[in-house]
């Protein structure tokens, strides 16, 4: 099927073509005839595939072909250009740099219509945004908790919506949004047209789709929750102590176009860039104690390629869309499946291939367990690095099947232990040499009673 096929605007289709589209995918495919019926879609697709697309194009048309409601419940038929413009459509996004994505799409898509939209996200002055929205906009993409600030502040009305979407909705809910939301719900015609998309949509957040849309139709368009076929898993076995330096070795010695570094804290990214940089690595960090200001920035250098490593914690693991991100790694294993199918879903997009490495301390073999599990597969053990010697054997966490050594009582260990190499594995503990004679453990000399009275 072609674009052609989906009976778009020719001003639509002009767009889409000249940003090179022709054929769409899966899931664009199946949403967009479905929203432009008005069907309130429940959507579940691998990220990187196009959901943007797929509720901006009919979202465009419909708005673009139908005339806006007046203020009143006079004349309803009244031309648009005759009244103030009065938000029609809202997009609810978990974090700024997704709403600020979405923003850029319908501003790709929309490039021939006279619509006008734009973006409100925290982080930022609001006066600025004020500004927009008191001039009028037909699409509004806001975070919660900002728009909720323009909903008390008077900026904002949302009693002339026609389409809700709630884009990456199980990241949303699971981010603690769900009061959030419930209260924007307050604001929103009841009858309207809601569109739910994510990559993952478990039970408990697909319930909760099934209570605020109105007969949904769902669209599966892969296995829930399944990597993109593309992507290779690679692990390596490395304790926490060393995995700053098994980064700069392995970014020394691969060949990446641009590699996206997942850590669990902002702190620890920090400390990941202040370590690469010394290696003369070019890298940036993203994370929530960033100004707005300086994460547009970071975000801005590495899709130019004036920044080869972007490190980030899990605010970059949903929505970000970066063409030529060849590496995604875990530095620090998530202990959410789920959110390790987002993260690597920022390589392998469209097709592409792409190399997602986790690092794997003692401590985070829980974690890949849980992963493997929901990848349905084992990931392949890293190849032989300068200075890395990988096992030559699959990684296999087999829950808690232990068997016996030497036949001694007691005596058991995990069948699948990672093999202790220097320097990846920290001392053993205990081994602290006792103090010498007249000193104390801080090596200082012992006070006497004598040499106290003096």
């Amino acid at each position: 099927m072609k674009f052609d096929e989906l009976r778009l605007s020719k001003p639509l289709l002009d767009a889409v073509h000249a940003s090179g589209y022709e054929t769409p995918t899966p899931i664009q495919e199946r949403v967009i005839p479905l929203v432009l019926k008005r069907k309130d879609v429940l959507a579940c697709a691998q990220t990187g595939t196009g959901k943007t697309a797929a509720f901006a194009l009919p979202i465009l048309q419909r708005l673009a072909g139908d005339v806006a409601p007046s203020r009143k419940n006079g004349n309803r038929n009244r031309p648009r250009q005759n009244h103030a413009r009065r938000i029609r459509s809202l997009i609810l996004a978990p974090t700024r740099e997704l709403a600020q994505q979405i923003s850029d799409s319908f501003s790709t898509y929309g490039r021939n219509t006279n619509l006008k939209h734009t973006a409100v996200f925290g982080g930022v002055n609001k006066n600025p945004q004020t500004r927009t929205l008191r001039g009028g906009v037909d699409i509004l993409v806001a975070t919660p908790g900002r728009l909720l600030d323009h909903i008390s502040d008077g900026t904002i009305a949302l009693d002339t919506v026609e389409i809700l979407v709630l884009d990456e909705a199980d990241r949303m809910l699971d981010m603690g949004f769900l009061p959030d939301i419930r209260r924007i719900l307050k604001h929103v015609p009841k009858s309207r047209q809601t569109l739910f998309l994510s990559a993952t949509m478990p039970t408990p957040i697909r319930e909760l789709a099934n209570d605020i849309l109105s007969s949904p139709v769902s669209v599966e368009v892969a296995r829930v929750s399944s990597p993109a076929e593309s992507v290779e898993h690679w692990a390596y076995h490395v304790e926490k102590a060393s995995k700053r330096s098994l980064l700069s070795n392995l970014l020394n010695h691969i060949a990446y176009s641009r590699a996206l570094v997942f850590t669990r804290t902002k702190h620890g990214a920090d400390k990941v860039v202040r370590h690469l940089m010394r290696g003369k690595i070019s890298a940036a960090a993203i994370h929530g104690n960033k100004s707005q200001n300086a994460r547009t920035r970071a975000l801005e250098n590495f899709k130019s390629g004036k920044v080869g490593v972007l490190v980030a914690t899990d605010i970059a693991a949903r929505g970000l869309d970066v063409d030529g991100v060849s590496h995604v790694i875990n530095f620090d294993l998530t202990d959410e499946p789920e959110t390790y199918i987002h993260r690597i879903g920022r390589t392998g997009r469209a097709g592409a291939s792409g190399v997602a490495m986790s690092f794997i301390s003692s401590e985070e073999h829980d974690h890949l367990r849980g992963i493997q599990k929901l990848l349905g597969t084992k990931m392949q053990l890293a190849s032989d690095i300068p200075g890395y010697k990988a096992p030559t054997e699959p990684v296999v966490i087999q829950g808690d099947e232990r068997r016996s050594g030497g036949g001694g009582k007691g005596k058991s260990r995990r069948s699948n232990a990672a093999p202790k190499q220097a320097p990846y594995f920290p001392k053993k503990k205990g081994t602290r040499r006792p103090p010498k004679p007249g000193r104390n453990r801080s090596g200082a000399k012992k006070r006497t009673v004598q040499s106290a009275t003096q």
